[in-house]
């Protein structure tokens, strides 16, 4: 399960020296890797692959070609994803490399586990909801952790040199293709529940990825910034920044307000900001990591 949305988190992830790790650290990774992929293991084996429905990537030509052969799926996972990751191992650095291969392991000694068991529902809608939730939950740890399941983005990455498409765009098109094909394979029915499947793992990745209190930036121009400013900081708990700025049409000076919230943050905000001054201007945009400085909320009573 790959797509664009993730490329940050997984092509290109920050390099961890693990010499600057505690050992407790490396294996907290470990695990929540492993507890990840088992969870996309099962979502595969349980839910998706005996109904006929793919995911993308790599993962979803593997599931292709053990319908057609009838050998295990993990077979697949895991020869299919070993060249990509040998090849590019220098472009995607040696901490994400290992990780991938952990959870690349882990998915495809779960899946050969669980080859014989028997499907938790023979209803395709049900099969296509819920193993998608469970996909997009146990891929979504694995990226959190610093891996991923499937070897797409290595190639993206190595084809982007070459070309002049951006990853994200190789992503894409190779999912296309694959979810396409699975039309060819399984019928346009079953083609349209792995779309379908696709969407709600990419939905729940991110939920797992950013959490629920997903970060949100806010820009507000106003003659009363001291009053919204001084009112964001009692009754939200959230610091803000005033920076000075230029009026472009009229060149006169103003102050804006800068400050991050979290999204349930985000009505209490614009009741605020409509009650203090209803005619002023406020720019909302998404965040998808905050660190540092004094971010995190502090209990107002």
């Amino acid at each position: 399960m790959q797509s664009p949305a993730q490329l940050n988190s997984t092509v290109n992830p920050k390099p961890i020296h693990h010499s600057k790790l505690s050992v407790l650290d490396i294996v907290r990774r470990i695990f929540f890797i492993i507890i990840g992929a088992s969870l996309a293991g099962v979502a595969l084996e349980i839910f998706l692959v005996p109904n006929d429905i793919i995911d993308g990537g790599i993962t979803g030509i593997s599931i292709m070609a053990a319908h057609l052969t009838h050998w295990p799926l993990g077979i697949f996972l895991f020869l299919l994803n070993l060249p990509f990751l040998i090849a590019g191992y220098k472009s995607i650095g040696k901490t994400f490399a290992l990780s991938t291969l952990l959870g690349v392991v882990t998915l495809s000694i779960t899946t050969t586990l669980l080859h014989h068991v028997k499907a938790f529902t023979d209803d395709t809608l049900l099969a296509t909801v819920f193993g998608g939730i469970l996909l997009g939950v146990g891929i979504g740890i694995v990226i959190r952790n610093g891996g991923t399941t499937d070897g797409t983005e290595v190639v993206a990455i190595m084809v982007s040199k070459k070309t002049p498409f951006s990853v994200g765009q190789i992503v894409l098109f190779i999912n296309v293709f694959i979810l396409g094909s699975a039309g060819l394979v399984y019928g346009w029915d079953n083609a349209m529940f792995s779309l379908i499947t696709y969407f709600i793992a990419f939905k729940m990745m991110d939920l797992t990825i950013e959490g629920l209190d997903e970060s949100k930036s806010v820009w507000i121009i106003s003659d009363q910034y001291r009053e919204i400013g001084d009112a964001i900081v009692s009754r939200l708990g959230r610091s803000v920044t005033y920076l000075n700025g230029e009026g472009g049409f009229s060149g006169d000076t103003k102050r804006v307000i800068f400050a991050v919230i979290t999204r349930m943050e985000e009505a209490k905000l614009k009741s605020i900001v409509s009650e203090m001054d209803p005619s002023a201007f406020m720019a909302v945009g998404n965040i998808h990591d905050v660190q540092g400085g004094r971010f995190k909320k502090k209990d107002i009573h």
